[in-house]
């Protein structure tokens, strides 16, 4: 299925009890032709999401609530549009469940069928929330650079190497001034992003003006990161990479995807300052 025809954009109706057919699938390959990644992936990597707004009924009509963690690896062949994932959550409210861990069942089973590979979910509740802290990204910030700005749709053009600089064993910057916007809607999506890398020192100057050009992009989250891991593979050639944007909610839900050249199993899903 192709992102016009799905529910964003569109009005909807609000079903309140479980329908999993409201989750709408959207395939991966046509943007991914698009940015020039081939049947060969050149990244590993999860779509990391948090849905804050999940709510069901026991077996005693007694209404419950709990944050989730859904992990859906990047081989999947299909990402989920967003709204109809908020609007399937919604199909869980006045439906009856006589444990969380058939919410969970069914949520696992209902993700992983519409992304086309084993989807992770866990639940958690305020009890196993209780010394959750706000992390931060790892590394150099580079929002304290004192850059202009000029150009605010996407250009690879910009990314470049530092000139005479050693190779760097690891690298690690980040920036909380990523935006781009729905693809279809045309709303903006606000992200931070932190970018680890070895080899070839970055010219970091020229890496924030290319991040800034994102601002009037208009892309889903998963497609803007694997176009930054692609765009800096391909200028800077670095030898190892690794992506990793979370976004501010919207609907209920953020999206956190991270990419990398190297094997690595999904980071914790903290949350940022905005987030």
């Amino acid at each position: 299925m192709t992102h016009q025809q799905s529910p964003l954009g569109k009005q909807s109706a609000y079903i309140d009890t479980y329908d999993n057919s409201l989750l709408f699938p959207i395939a991966r390959k046509p943007k991914r032709d698009a940015i020039g990644i081939g049947e060969e992936l050149p990244f590993k990597g999860y779509d990391i999401w948090t849905a804050f707004e999940l709510s069901w009924l026991n077996d005693k009509g007694k209404p419950m609530v709990a944050l989730a963690d859904i992990i859906i690896p990047c081989e999947s062949p299909c990402i989920i549009e967003s709204k109809s994932f908020k609007l399937y959550l919604n199909s869980f409210n006045n439906s009856s469940f006589d444990t969380p861990q058939r919410v969970q069942e069914t949520l696992i089973r209902d993700l992983s069928h519409a992304a086309g590979l084993p989807v992770d979910v866990t639940l958690f509740f305020e009890s196993d929330l209780t010394n959750q802290v706000v992390h931060r990204f790892d590394g150099l910030c580079l929002d304290d650079l004192d850059i202009s700005c000029v150009e605010y749709n996407v250009n690879p053009e910009l990314l470049r190497n530092a000139v005479s600089a050693e190779p760097v064993q690891k690298s690690q910057v980040y920036s909380h001034l990523l935006k781009s916007n729905c693809l279809v809607t045309g709303q903006p999506d606000w992200g931070s992003i932190q970018i680890t890398y070895s080899g070839t020192r970055m010219n970091h100057d020229s890496l924030l003006r290319y991040l800034v050009s994102y601002r009037n992009h208009n892309e889903f989250h998963e497609q803007c990161v694997e176009r930054i891991f692609m765009d800096i593979k391909k200028h800077c050639h670095p030898d190892e990479l690794t992506v990793y944007a979370r976004y501010t909610r919207r609907g209920g839900l953020d999206i956190n995807p991270i990419r990398s050249n190297r094997s690595f199993t999904p980071p914790v899903n903290g949350r940022l300052f905005r987030q």
